[in-house]
């Protein structure tokens, strides 16, 4: 075989390669990516599965991303191409207080300094849990840190700056909000949540165009019924996933348990509420982005419930 016949046939191979994967892009830091790790590995058999570092503002690059109903709808606006396809889970985020600062109810937060990621879920969620409070964004300071996932906490943690007084409470993902609860000692530590007003709808995001190419959404459609048998699992036998999610991100099995039921995975089903949650959640990030928000008809336009449908029949 001469030189050129030779990289020829590199080159098909290549593409074949490249034609027959699928490309699903997430972060892999948290616990609500891991469905797909476990889905890459043990679960897509119709090709190869690949991941990267991303999420729905990935999509153009990956066929598919993975993220928080958040970053969806802040790319909607935008990208009105983008649907989203698939829930993979919904989490009650918690956000724990030290009792010591006198906190006893979300009213007590006023005046306090609160850790959160701004321009993340974790915000909106700290802002709608205590606007629900009657609270301002202007009676409470919010300050940044970092997410520790796994004892011991950095100094610049957030469980580390609430054990240290620097911050009076947090909110954010877990294990962090766990940690942050075994730093202050549970006799100490003061938990809210509250799914009606805020919880994460974690999801898997697709573009209209890879939807309505046969090819791809072959794929897509073979993808999120391998999610539905892997949640399946995640659901009803996590002793099985355990060890996989603790060395995916890095947290400790028992803290994973205490955590574990406020994930509600699957079944992925695209429920009728889903629109009027979406629609209130928009509400509020266009008024704190000074933007339109999206119409009932529009976020209608968002969900398309077709692929989950497709992937049930099959």
């Amino acid at each position: 075989m001469n030189l050129r016949s030779f990289c020829g046939l590199v080159l098909a191979l290549l593409y074949l390669d490249t034609a027959a994967s699928i490309k699903v892009a997430f972060s892999p830091m948290w616990i609500e990516g891991t469905p797909f790790v476990y889905a890459n590995k043990n679960v897509y058999k119709a090709d190869t599965a690949t991941s990267v570092s991303g999420g729905v503002a990935s999509l153009g690059s990956a066929e598919l991303g993975g993220n928080a109903e958040t970053q969806g709808l802040i790319q909607y606006v935008n990208h009105k191409n983008y649907r989203l396809i698939y829930v993979v889970v919904e989490v009650t985020y918690r956000l724990v207080a030290n009792k010591a600062a006198g906190i006893k109810t979300l009213a007590d937060l006023k005046g306090k300094r609160i850790g959160t990621f701004q321009g993340s879920s974790a915000e909106v969620f700290v802002r709608m849990l205590l606007g629900s409070a009657g609270l301002a964004n202007s009676d409470y300071t919010i300050v940044s840190g970092n997410v520790c996932m796994r004892a011991p906490c950095g100094a610049n943690t957030f469980p580390s700056q609430l054990k240290a007084k620097q911050i009076d409470a947090f909110g954010v993902w877990e294990t962090a909000v766990e940690l942050g609860v075994e730093a202050l000692g549970e006799e100490n530590a003061v938990i809210f949540k509250n799914a009606s007003i805020y919880r994460e709808v974690y999801s898997l995001f697709a573009t209209q165009q890879s939807l309505q190419d046969a090819t791809t959404r072959k794929k897509i459609v073979a993808y999120v019924k391998a999610l539905n048998e892997t949640l399946d699992v995640f659901r009803n036998d996590p002793e099985k996933v355990y060890p996989m999610v603790s060395q995916a991100i890095g947290v400790d099995v028992p803290v994973l348990r205490k955590v574990w039921p406020d994930h509600v995975w699957g079944p992925g089903s695209l429920g009728t509420d889903l629109v009027d949650y979406l629609y209130r959640e928009d509400q509020y990030l266009s008024k704190a982005n000074k933007r339109t928000a999206a119409t009932r008809d529009e976020l209608e336009k968002f969900i398309d419930r077709s692929v989950y449908e497709d992937a049930m029949k099959l």
